[in-house]
Formats: C-alpha cells, structure tokens, sequence
C-alpha cells in the first residue's frame, strides 16, 4: 500500500506524463480511411443542378408498374393519397389560396429533389430499396401524372435537370440577417399585427363571432 508520500510522487509523476500520453493518443489515427465503394453508398444525395444523379433511366409508363407496388398504398394510385399520408400531385395554382395544395409537383422548385428524396428516403419503412432505374421511373411516373412531362419522356442525369417544374420560381432568397443586430425590441414593437396570408387554415384559431356556448 502506498504512503502519503509516495502517494504525492505517484500522482505528480502522472501528472507530467500525461500531456505526453495524450498527444501521443492524439497523433495516431483513429479508425480507418474509407473506401471509395464505402463513399459511393453513403454519398447518394442530388444537388438541384443534377450533380450527383447517377446513370440510369425511365419513362413514366415504366414507372406506373413500380409505382403501384411500391408506393400506392400509401400515396393512392394516382398520387391523390391514401388516409393522412401526404397526396403528391395535384394542387397546381392553388399556391395563393387560403388553403394552399402542397405537392410535390405543385410546390417543389426541383425536379431533381423528387428523384433524391425517393431514392433516400422511400417507400416508407424499407428506404433505398429501389434501384436508380425504378426511381428514375418512378419520378418520371409523378411529373408525367401532372402533365410537366409526357409518358414517353425519357427521364435520366440529363434530362431531369432542365424539367422546370410549376414553381421554379416560387422561392426567394430571404435577404434578413440570420441574427438581429442591435437590442431587440421589448415594448410596443408593432402598433398592430395583420394576418396577410395561412400556410393552412386547421380550425383552432376562435374567429372574430364569439362561439355560442353549449351546455
């Protein structure tokens, strides 16, 4: 067992020897340099520009099939939806409703997002399952459905890029700092709120008639 003393020797011994063990840990590599095949399957995300699409095609009537089997009993045969699943055509020019109809062939400024999103993240609960053939199908099945493309085109790294979709033009980049600069405002800030517009009207919100109270 050790004394106090030597104790106090110990621990001042450690003590000078740590900063050493550490960068000595610090210096040596941890793990291993991926390969380019374990890159490959993790790097699969699609910019808006095309990059990263990878070879491979399909035309809508290819991805009718695909897209019954696959996705329909979720989203509805013709992408109307099914239950509280998310429908996904539809709902052009409805952007300035009250009520606007969010799909993605009426919302999303990309058509290269349709094809990263379904090759990511679909069908629900068995994701990247499909191959790049059946998702390029499969996207080409959606926008063909709402009339941007027709049947027979061929959708590929090529063409998926230059298919504008109904609100291309729909976002704006947002030109407010991320932080407010100066002290922010604690008292009378606003003299009066106006409600211009609603992403969705849900029925929470009492209206200007105060409700009748029921027994």
């Amino acid at each position: 067992m050790f004394k106090s003393r030597d104790f106090l020797l110990a621990g001042a011994v450690a003590a000078v020897l740590l900063p050493f063990t550490a960068l000595s840990a610090a210096e040596k590599p941890i793990g291993r340099v991926p390969t380019a095949e374990e890159i490959a399957r993790w790097d699969i995300d699609v910019r808006p520009d095309g990059l990263g699409l990878p070879p491979g095609r399909g035309t809508a009537k290819e991805g009718e099939e695909i897209y019954l089997a696959r996705c329909a009993s979720c989203h509805g045969e013709f992408g109307e939806a099914v239950g509280r699943w998310p429908p996904l055509v539809g709902g052009q020019g409805s952007l300035t409703w009250d009520e606007p109809i969010k799909t993605v062939t009426s919302y999303w400024p990309y058509a290269t997002t349709v094809f990263d999103y379904i090759k990511r993240a679909m069908p629900f609960g068995d994701a990247q399952s499909l191959t790049d053939d059946e998702v390029y199908a499969i996207t080409a099945f959606l926008l063909a459905s709402d009339g941007i493309i027709s049947e027979d085109f061929v959708v590929d790294a090529q063409s998926l890029p230059k298919i504008v979709m109904p609100n291309a033009d729909g976002f704006v980049e947002d030109p407010r700092p991320d932080v407010p600069k100066g002290e922010p405002c604690m008292k009378d800030c606003v003299a009066e709120v106006t409600i211009i517009g609603h992403a969705r009207k849900i029925g929470v919100t009492p209206e200007d008639k105060a409700r009748p109270v029921t027994d």
